[in-house]
């Protein structure tokens, strides 16, 4: 199981945001490569970088940053944030970026999701952020009608890498994880999920390492490696063992 340390980026600089209210924004570092080496250095095998402003705005906004930071480390990046069009995509990935996450642009329409894998098949992953038993999007601020659920499975038809399932209510709380949902996902989900929100304690992890099985192919973590409650190379033993 992959354990996949956040980097979130608003205003140039790394941020967490509480239950991605735009309003609670927690700053933690100016310089997002040196944190993205550091991870790297400590062992992760893969960094999950989001453009916060991006996602609110609808447009990349950190592309430049990211891209460069890409350049100075060697482990797979998956980039999501403010990605709704294919020269975006073809940008990122030409740049040496590893994966592209879609959220919005993958809800609001499926023929840009099959244009867009049937041209980078196994590069693109959807992230499905939910609220309640709902589908978010545009940076979390508008919540859909689409049950997440029945959205798993309209993605399997899809050559996707993987799909990142955010439970909102978690993201950025320290609360620990919740696993109903997540069994409920992994039940229908014919692509492996990635886990993100929630995750605080290396006994999230231990909890979490037995979904492996059942297609947990990874999870991410933010704020609790910034605040000093998950060590991240006690955090990679475990989900790697």
């Amino acid at each position: 199981m992959l354990f996949i340390p956040a980097i979130d980026l608003r205003g140039g600089k790394v941020v967490r945001l509480f239950q991605g209210d735009y309003e609670k924004t927690k700053i933690y570092g100016e310089n997002p490569l040196k944190y993205a080496q550091f991870f790297e250095t400590e062992g992760a095998k893969r960094l999950h970088i989001v453009d916060l402003d991006g996602a609110k705005e609808g447009r990349p906004c950190h592309k430049e940053l990211i891209k460069a930071i890409a350049q100075k480390v060697s482990i797979p990046i998956q980039v999501g944030g403010g990605i709704r069009d294919l020269k975006t995509i073809e940008d990122y990935l030409l740049a040496g970026i590893s994966h592209v996450i879609l959220g919005t642009k993958a809800i609001e329409s499926r023929d840009f999701l099959r244009e867009v894998t049937e041209s980078f098949p196994q590069r693109i992953i959807v992230s499905v952020d939910v609220r309640g038993d709902r589908v978010a999007l545009s940076g979390w601020l508008r919540v859909s009608e689409v049950n997440y659920l029945d959205f798993l499975k309209e993605l399997s038809s899809f050559p996707l890498f993987a799909v990142i399932l955010t439970l909102i209510e978690r993201d950025g709380t320290g609360t620990g994880v919740e696993l109903e949902r997540l069994k409920e996902a992994l039940k229908v989900s014919k692509h492996p999920i990635i886990l993100a929100g929630g995750v605080s304690t290396l006994d999230d992890i231990i909890k979490l390492k037995p979904l492996e099985k059942n297609g947990l192919l990874g999870v991410i973590s933010g704020r609790a490696l910034y605040e000093g409650t998950i060590n991240l190379r006690e955090a990679l033993i475990i989900a790697e063992s």
